[in-house]
């Protein structure tokens, strides 16, 4: 790890003012540490911002309010979450182990850099770490890799379960800019596609700082998260599914899906849960969403296995959904 000055931010202003003069800030650093002892980033100077009054977890007009500072743990034991939001709770608890997550923070684990094996081994071309170099995934092993979403520069997927579920529950981010605005946009409008520039992954400008997630109000729908991975535990996803759907009188009123360890971001499609409301639950109608989900997959030979299996535990998550949503 090379040398870097270290500073104590005092307000979410003073963290901004210095990540906008090139600065990285840092919470629970489950992540970024990794990425400097790798020697994958460098930073000159961390801004510690864990002091700050980021947490807290409490219910306001716009629905319930999660502090970026939240941890994890915290957030998967929140009494309401489990109650009114279980697809959160469950991505969570699948997501690492427990001392990870008493540790990872909300706005972190948003903002958390892929576990492609490149990216991490600095010997290798990366454009993601090094714009222009190449991609080594592209034609070596890429068995945890991108079937959706990737570019001829990169198909690093994202790693986070909590992003999942919460792009099934169409959560706000809120943002403190460098100078002192603050801004709300959907969760769905945080990320980018590589396209050319795969070192680029949000939309977030020097000196943003995440401060909060905003879940809208409960629906009262089933929800359902589901995880397909190596192992039973603290692996990282190779399929994810995060469901959220309602039936009225035999018919779909409310469908919301997301996916994990498909893509370079968390993904979704509206038309996907467009083409669900209103529909009588078949075997018909989830072939179609499973065919409109992977109508332009493509795998890159190790990962081919992941078409087939993101269809079928796509259409088994709507099975279980809708059978639990059965009065």
């Amino acid at each position: 790890m090379r040398p870097f000055d270290y500073l104590r931010a005092a307000s979410p202003d003073d963290a901004s003012a210095a990540a906008a003069q090139g600065a990285t800030i840092i919470a629970g650093g489950t992540n970024l540490l990794d990425l400097m002892k790798h020697e994958v980033v460098a930073p000159d100077t961390l801004v510690d911002i864990t002091r700050l009054d980021l947490g807290g977890i409490e219910q306001t007009d716009q629905g319930l309010r999660i502090g970026a500072l939240v941890t994890n743990s915290d957030l998967a034991a929140d009494r309401t979450v489990r109650r009114d939001y279980p697809v959160l709770a469950r991505a969570l608890l699948a997501g690492a182990s427990g001392q990870l997550r008493n540790k990872a923070t909300t706005g972190g684990n948003l903002l958390q850099r892929t576990r492609c094996y490149y990216f991490y081994d600095t010997s290798t071309p990366c454009n993601k770490r090094d714009p222009g170099s190449g991609c080594a995934a592209i034609g070596g092993f890429n068995r945890i890799h991108a079937i959706l979403g990737a570019s001829n520069h990169c198909i690093a997927t994202h790693p986070s379960d909590m992003a999942v579920a919460m792009l099934a529950l169409r959560a706000l981010i809120e943002i403190t800019g460098a100078g002192g605005d603050t801004r709300t946009l959907p969760l769905d409008d945080l990320y980018v596609l590589p396209g050319d520039r795969p070192d680029r992954e949000t939309v977030l400008n020097p000196g943003d700082l995440i401060t909060a997630v905003i879940l809208p109000p409960p629906a009262g729908a089933t929800q359902i998260y589901r995880k397909v991975r190596d192992r039973a535990s603290y692996a990282f996803a190779l399929v994810s599914v995060a469901c959220v759907l309602d039936l009225q009188d035999g018919k779909i009123a409310q469908a919301s899906l997301a996916f994990g360890g498909l893509a370079p971001r968390p993904w979704s499609a509206k038309a996907l849960n467009d083409m669900m409301l209103g529909e009588t639950p078949s075997d018909a109608l989830f072939e179609r969403v499973a065919d409109h989900l992977l109508a332009k997959a493509k795998g890159q030979g190790s990962n081919d296995f992941k078409i087939p299996l993101a269809r079928r535990t796509l259409i088994a998550v709507l099975h279980e959904a809708v059978e639990r949503a059965q009065p």
